[in-house]
């Protein structure tokens, strides 16, 4: 029976890079920045990513080129330019045994393994409501984030901290986790440890707010970005928001306009930042002066 490749013992200086959104172009630069040699990089072909019919590249693609790096779309390609590790960072698909019997390869995982498991790490800690997240280097096997962890860096999650700021950091500690450990020389890794919980991708149907559910769970969407309700028969993103005071009493139907406050099952959130539907994002307040919602009016 065939093995996986063998990670490589002291610095590493030769790189596969195997990464295609904005939070994979952080760790691509601190290889470069740290002198580590990126062979080759290794994306998504290029989508449409907005309105039109044109394609354009992926934020990888786009940093490698900025840089004068090779790319390439092409998995295989990997074993062809002698390098001593492949490096994957939110690549968006599984890495076959053929390619890991050749090229050692580690994985920036968004999450503290063995929890979550999967394409959402980030999204899933927030809903879940989870006081901690972190990023992990583990030895990529060609299951779902199965492997061995040769590092970790735990992160808060505070009562007001959003998708977009978790992106962010973990991105920079990861990054440095990272250049630290390809630079002194990969450590042992350790089998992970505890119960394996799986981050399914987030279907645009779980961002929808249901109002009559508890104030907690109607801001944890809100922070994970995306969510929206419906007003007057149009979309309504909400942006931004905070919740009101715990154990605050509502008393009216879920989903109840008051001011710039909405009435949830167990509490009142409160409006910040909205985008009515063709519309561009607004203060509640402005949205609310051209609205003006009757008294007794609902969204959702």
């Amino acid at each position: 029976m065939s093995t996986l490749a063998a990670l490589p013992h002291g610095p590493v200086r030769r790189v596969v890079y195997l990464g295609t959104p904005e939070l994979a172009v952080a760790p691509l630069r601190a290889l470069v920045a740290a002198g580590v040699e990126v062979a080759l990089v290794i994306t998504r072909p290029d989508a449409r990513r907005g309105r039109g019919s044109g394609t354009s590249p992926s934020p990888v693609k786009a940093a490698a080129l900025d840089a004068g790096l090779p790319v390439t779309h092409d998995v295989a390609e990997a074993v062809t330019v002698d390098a001593d590790l492949g490096v994957v960072v939110a690549f968006g698909q599984l890495i076959r045994r053929p390619v890991l019997e050749v090229l050692p390869m580690v994985n920036l995982h968004l999450s503290l393994l063995p929890r979550w498991r999967g394409a959402a790490p980030i999204e899933r800690a927030l809903l879940a409501g989870d006081s901690r997240t972190g990023v992990c280097l583990m030895q990529l096997e060609e299951g779902l984030d199965t492997g061995p962890v040769l590092g970790s860096v735990e992160v808060p999650i505070t009562p007001t901290t959003t998708a977009s700021d978790l992106r962010h950091e973990l991105a920079d500690v990861g990054s440095a986790l990272l250049v630290e450990q390809v630079s002194r020389g990969l450590s042992d890794p350790r089998p992970q440890r505890g119960e394996a919980t799986y981050a399914a991708k987030i279907d645009p149907a779980e961002l929808i707010i249901d109002w009559s559910r508890p104030l907690e769970h109607v801001d944890r969407l809100v922070r994970v970005g995306g969510a929206s309700t419906a007003f007057r028969g149009r979309r309504l993103h909400i942006r931004l928001a905070r919740p009101g005071a715990p154990h605050e009493r509502v008393g009216v139907p879920p989903g109840l306009l008051e001011g710039e406050r909405v009435a949830t099952g167990t509490g009142w959130l409160h409006l910040v930042e909205v985008q009515p539907e063709a519309k561009r994002p607004m203060s509640a307040a402005d949205w609310l002066r051209g609205a003006r919602p009757v008294p007794g009016e609902r969204v959702g």
